[in-house]
Parts: structure tokens; C-alpha cells; sequence
């Protein structure tokens, strides 16, 4: 359990990881590292299938659909992505609001290292235009939360404007792991976590 000082503030309605028969568990893991290393739309249910050593008429009988299995996919990943967060807090400790928020920045710097992939929200959110796909709501839901979170420890640390603070932390935070894919840019997690340390050493208090 974190330390009240280290917390993260909002409800991150966490799902509940399915229960999932061992071919079940194979499916899911295997379509995770497909989808994230190949891309959603390249691969097919047939080279997930291949890749779990079960049948596709097993894997429609678990998740029903592919456009379920990638909504599955990335609800997985959003409940590893919040897992880790907490295990970066508790190590780094930090002790007020605004240290919280540098935390979260530091924090993508070990997320992304070893991928060449950058962010898979963002990822699937390019592949899967179609606004109604069972997946979207969980990309959505995921950068709310991120920026929901830096809003309320802006509002925490007594900052003026938190709304607008935390609009341009997200985007900072966002543009760094588009950066990170895009261009390139190894060191993008670093180079957004001091322009984050300089935003807020800047930003005027109530």
C-alpha cells in the first residue's frame, strides 16, 4: 500500500483482470505481444492462434471477436501501466504534489526503455479509427485519467489553473511518447520531464 504522500489521487476504476483459462491466458498473451510488436490491423487471428498453440474457434470461444481481443489487450496493459506506476512511486518517494507529478514523468523513462514501440494507446488509437470499437473507450479512458490525475495534484499543490496546468502536462507527457515512436527521439521521456520541471517551477500559486 502506498503512503498517503505518495498516492495517486484518482479512482483509476480499475479493471478487473478476466478470469481466464490457461488457453485463455496463452490467447491474450500471445495477442498482447503481437499487437504491440507487429501492429493491431497486420496481424490476424490466425497467427495469434498459431502463436497460443490453441484453435481460432477456441479463441472466439474465449473473446468473441479480434476487436474483443484487442480491447483486451489493452485493458491488460492499462492494469500493468498502473501496477508500475505504483511500483515507481513507492520507489521514488516523492513528498508533495508536484514531486508526484515529476514521478510520473521519470516514470516513462524506465516504461519505454528496451521498446522501440512507444505507447500502445497511442498506437491503437491510429489503427483503430472507427469511434465505436470496443477498444476506444479503454484508450480514451486511459489519457482522461492521465490527465485527471495531474490536474488533481496541481489542485493538491495549492497551483493556480490546475485545469489548464494539467492541459499542458498532458500534452508535454503525450508528446513525449509520440516523440519517442515518431521521431526517434530516445531521450523525448527526459526532455519532457524537465520542461515539466520548468512549467511547474514557473506556474503562479493561489
Amino acid at each position: 500500500m502506498l503512503d498517503h504522500q505518495v498516492r495517486l489521487i484518482m479512482d483509476r476504476k480499475a479493471r478487473v483482470a478476466p478470469r481466464l483459462t490457461p488457453a485463455g491466458e496463452r490467447i491474450l498473451a500471445a495477442a498482447s505481444t503481437l499487437f504491440y510488436e507487429q501492429g493491431i490491423r497486420t496481424v490476424g487471428v490466425d497467427a495469434i492462434a498459431a502463436a497460443a498453440d490453441v484453435t481460432k474457434k477456441t479463441l472466439y470461444d474465449r473473446f468473441g471477436s479480434k476487436d474483443r481481443l484487442i480491447a483486451a489487450y489493452l485493458e491488460e496493459r492499462d492494469r500493468v501501466w498502473h501496477l508500475f506506476l505504483d511500483e515507481q512511486l513507492a520507489a521514488r518517494q516523492p513528498a508533495t504534489p508536484e514531486e508526484v507529478i515529476l514521478a510520473l514523468f521519470a516514470a516513462l523513462t524506465d516504461w519505454l526503455a528496451g521498446s522501440r514501440n512507444g505507447c500502445g494507446f497511442i498506437n491503437a488509437s491510429v489503427e483503430l479509427a472507427a469511434p465505436d470499437h470496443p477498444a476506444m473507450p479503454v484508450i480514451v479512458d486511459q489519457k482522461r485519467w492521465m490527465r485527471s490525475e495531474f490536474e488533481a495534484q496541481a489542485h493538491a499543490a495549492g497551483l493556480v489553473d490546475p485545469g489548464e496546468l494539467a492541459d499542458r502536462l498532458l500534452l508535454l507527457h503525450e508528446g513525449a511518447l509520440v516523440s519517442y515512436r515518431v521521431a526517434a527521439m530516445t531521450e523525448a521521456p527526459e526532455v519532457a520531464a524537465r520542461a515539466a520541471a520548468d512549467l511547474l517551477a514557473g506556474w503562479p500559486r493561489g
